[in-house]
């Protein structure tokens, strides 16, 4: 459900019942045949203005809304139907990897070369393991993939990083 005219029908629905975001939460849990209700946090999130306000919510948050509002559910929210999604997550992004988990995305790849702690945390690794593994390809006669000196500094090019993490993934599992 989405909330109408980004929820000014709802908050002064809240306003003319002389509620406030925590009597309504606790109005919802009254209502709910679970007993559970609503959070304040999660009618906070659907009634509110500011950035983390939500346009979109479960049909059972609406009808609980609604009936603690003793209003029809269509007065304050409309149907829908299909809704994208975007994750807000900096962690999540659209490009799903091939191979693996199907469920994890892979982050952004960044256009720039980046230092070994911003490669650390991009591929969620101590910096003391991509040491290991520079010493491992170097004590193999080969350069680790994506490694580049800038003076007396390492630099790393993550797509060759990753592309070659690849490489060694299918290598071993050969």
């Amino acid at each position: 459900m989405r909330r109408l005219d980004k929820g000014a029908p709802l908050r002064a629905a809240i306003r003319a019942a002389g509620l406030d975001i925590p009597h309504l939460a606790a109005r919802t849990k009254e209502l709910d045949p679970t007993g559970r209700g609503l959070s304040p946090a999660y009618v906070g999130f659907i009634a509110g203005t500011g950035k983390s306000a939500r346009e979109d919510c479960s049909e059972r948050a609406a009808d609980l809304i609604a009936q603690a509002l003793d209003q029809e559910v269509d007065t304050l929210f409309e149907t829908v139907f299909l809704t994208v999604v975007k994750s807000t997550s900096p962690r999540r992004s659209e490009i799903a990897e091939s191979g693996g988990s199907a469920a994890r995305k892979a982050a952004p790849l960044p256009e720039q070369l980046l230092d070994q702690r911003e490669l650390s945390a991009y591929l969620r690794k101590s910096p003391s393991w991509i040491d290991a593994q520079i010493k491992a390809a170097r004590d193999a006669g080969r350069q680790w993939p994506g490694l580049h000196y800038v003076g007396r500094s390492r630099r790393f090019d993550p797509r060759a990083v990753l592309d070659g993490l690849r490489e060694q993934r299918t290598q071993v599992s050969a």
